[in-house]
């Protein structure tokens, strides 16, 4: 028997629940899909839309619960497509609209704590607590461009890092970041000794159809890797970079970027501009390191401190 929150499944069958979260109401509870294959094996943990305007991994999410065959499965697959049913709901981006934080940066949570530190301690609990490994999707949020890339934490333990590296090859999306967000579902996962990645396409509240198909064969090729499912994932180009930068506004202001995501650039060279509303200069933001763009906000509204862009280091 295979148990994730509410929902129970024998070996072949496919049951739905929630995972539920005391102090909230069960409105907010997430839902999962637990699909128990007929043979033993791992059990893999796929979250899709911590951030809840997301579209394209809640897609994949989804789409992958629901075409997943229990016949043919070995071990179990757990699926929460929506983790931030208050964002999505809302459609809201970056933080929850119950406490202001931001999700994704709350685990392993704190289970008598404000709402997204409620949810992340049952999720941390009841759904990666099972689980061998975990695959968190993301995509760009509603004001994000992005280039697809899967995120490893680099700060797990050697061996866990290693299983985590594999995962991310067998995903097959070329870009690779060897990186550290604290407080994020894939990185507290790690931390606590569970093989896991995140990988991200799609953006600007769009849900892209290339991108969903681009999770959702990542995840079937997995699944293959993992030994759930027949078959051995064709080897795929991959490009590994370290300590990429972030980049974050120097200035409350209007923000013109002048690269989009996937263009290479220099250290140095004007990533973007900021004005006043009457047009006066007020920045030129300059990429800190030589790389790719990896994302980048498109929204002109930008205030001092916030997150707009993302350089992988060559």
């Amino acid at each position: 028997m295979a148990r994730i929150g509410t929902a129970e499944a024998k070996p072949g069958e496919v049951t739905k629940g929630v995972i539920p979260v005391p102090g909230l109401p069960a409105s907010s509870h997430p839902p999962v899909a637990v699909i128990a294959g007929r043979e033993s094996g791992p059990t893999l943990l796929v979250t899709g839309g911590v951030h809840g305007a997301e579209y394209t991994s809640i897609e994949a999410a989804r789409r992958t619960a629901a075409t997943t065959d229990p016949a043919k499965l070995r071990g179990v697959l757990a699926v929460i497509p929506i983790v931030s049913l208050d964002m999505f709901w809302e459609r809201g981006i970056y933080v929850h609209p119950l406490d202001g934080r931001n999700p994704n940066r709350q685990y392993p949570g704190r289970a008598t704590g404000t709402a997204s530190e409620r949810l992340a301690a049952a999720i941390f609990e009841h759904a990666m607590g099972p689980a061998d490994y975990v695959c968190d999707l993301h995509g760009g949020d509603m004001v994000e461009a992005l280039e697809p890339f899967t995120g490893v934490h680099k700060g797990a333990a050697p061996d866990v890092l290693a299983k985590s590296l594999a995962m991310a090859h067998a995903f097959g999306i070329e870009e690779v970041q060897v990186g550290e967000t604290v407080g994020s579902t894939y990185g507290a996962a790690a931390m606590a000794g569970k093989p896991a990645i995140l990988s991200e396409a799609g953006g600007q509240g769009i849900l892209s159809e290339a991108g969903a198909q681009l999770l959702a064969r990542g995840v079937q090729r997995l699944m293959q890797h993992l030994g759930m499912l027949e078959g051995t994932p064709e080897p795929l180009p991959i490009r590994e970079r370290r300590n990429s930068a972030w980049i974050t506004a120097p200035a409350t202001g209007l923000w013109y970027a002048a690269k989009g995501p996937g263009e290479a650039v220099r250290e140095g060279e004007p990533l973007g501009r900021m004005t006043d509303i009457w047009g006066a200069p007020l920045a030129e933001v300059r990429a800190p390191v030589t790389g790719r763009v990896i994302w980048i906000v498109t929204a002109m509204a930008m205030k001092e401190g916030q997150a707009m862009a993302g350089v992988a280091r060559d």
